[in-house]
């Protein structure tokens, strides 16, 4: 019997990113737009934001997504109460599947979300260049990112259009059941591991201990331990403070509260303490992460401004 090869088809031939960025913006930023010869997708992580996309107007919150075709004018700023976490994401790419995602908005499911997450995971971990600083035009590999980490990247972007055109824009057809990974099937074990979660953003302006934890889902410290270490490589209260560092981050960008009123809010013994966990965290003291996002939301709102500016000089 001869055998015979089979070509596959390739709907997303992608070979070159320009920038993987993920930016915690001040509540009051505003980008007065760009448009460039790329593609860009743009993924609310938190907050709500206003997106102009050439003369449409969309209004996206936590969990949405927006595609920016080639030399499409965008612009954008936060709306809302809340600080927003954005991700945004550009490359080159003409495969002809990609004109499904021109004036396309919409929200991602579960597996979606998941995917860009390992986008960011793998990008921290090749590129030399931060992904926090809105300035940084072109990304710069490490000398020797782990094995395969560059190319998982352009994987992950590919599954990810193909999961978004399957899942949202299949014209004349109902959504195509997600098919269930390794990674995202829900196991009892991390579905009760998001029940306790929730439980603690609920109470993340108390002082939770691992007692507290074990009496309200009825587990032991060992079941406890060994379903945070798993899951999330650390211990519940290590998470738990985790948590307070991130929220204490969204309240700064908020601007509702100085340091010592946040302190108290999420149940710091003193302002010293927090400042002392907030550093090891971070590496930065909360004065240090505060005037560094404002910077950089000041510096990206100044030099968009002046380009557009320049724009109409011309």
């Amino acid at each position: 019997m001869a055998y015979c090869s089979t070509t596959l088809p390739i709907e997303f031939e992608i070979h070159e990113i320009i920038t993987v960025h993920y930016f915690e913006y001040m509540k009051d930023f505003v980008f007065s737009g760009e448009s460039h010869d790329f593609w860009e997708f743009l993924y609310v992580d938190k907050g709500e934001i206003t997106v102009q996309a050439n003369q449409s107007i969309y209004q996206l919150k936590a969990g949405d997504v927006i595609f920016h075709k080639p030399n499409e004018f965008h612009a954008l700023k936060a709306s809302g109460n809340k600080a927003p976490n954005l991700v945004v994401m550009s490359f080159r790419c003409s495969s002809e599947s990609m004109s499904f995602f021109e004036e396309k908005s919409c929200s991602l499911n579960q597996e979606e979300r998941f995917l860009i997450s390992m986008i960011i995971a793998e990008a921290k971990q090749a590129f030399s260049t931060p992904l926090h600083i809105p300035s940084v035009e072109k990304v710069e590999l490490v000398p020797s990112p782990p094995f395969g980490a560059p190319q998982l990247i352009l994987l992950y972007l590919q599954v990810f259009l193909i999961h978004v055109k399957r899942n949202h824009f299949e014209e004349g057809d109902a959504p195509i059941p997600n098919l269930p990974t390794e990674q995202m099937v829900l196991s009892s074990n991390s579905s009760h591991l998001e029940q306790i979660i929730q439980f603690m953003e609920f109470h993340i302006c108390e002082h939770l201990t691992i007692k507290n934890i074990c009496n309200e889902f009825s587990i032991s410290r060992s079941t406890l331990h060994s379903l945070f270490h798993k899951e999330k490589n650390c211990g519940a209260i290590d998470y738990f403070n985790l948590m307070k560092i991130e929220r204490s981050k969204e309240i700064m960008r908020d601007g509702n509260m100085n340091f010592t009123e946040i302190a108290y809010f999420l149940s710091y013994s003193s302002l010293q303490y927090f400042s002392k966990q907030f550093k090891k965290t971070t590496g930065m003291s909360p004065l240090e992460y505060f005037n560094s996002v404002k910077k950089y939301s000041n510096d990206i709102t100044n030099a968009s401004k002046k380009k557009r500016e320049d724009n109409r000089m011309i």
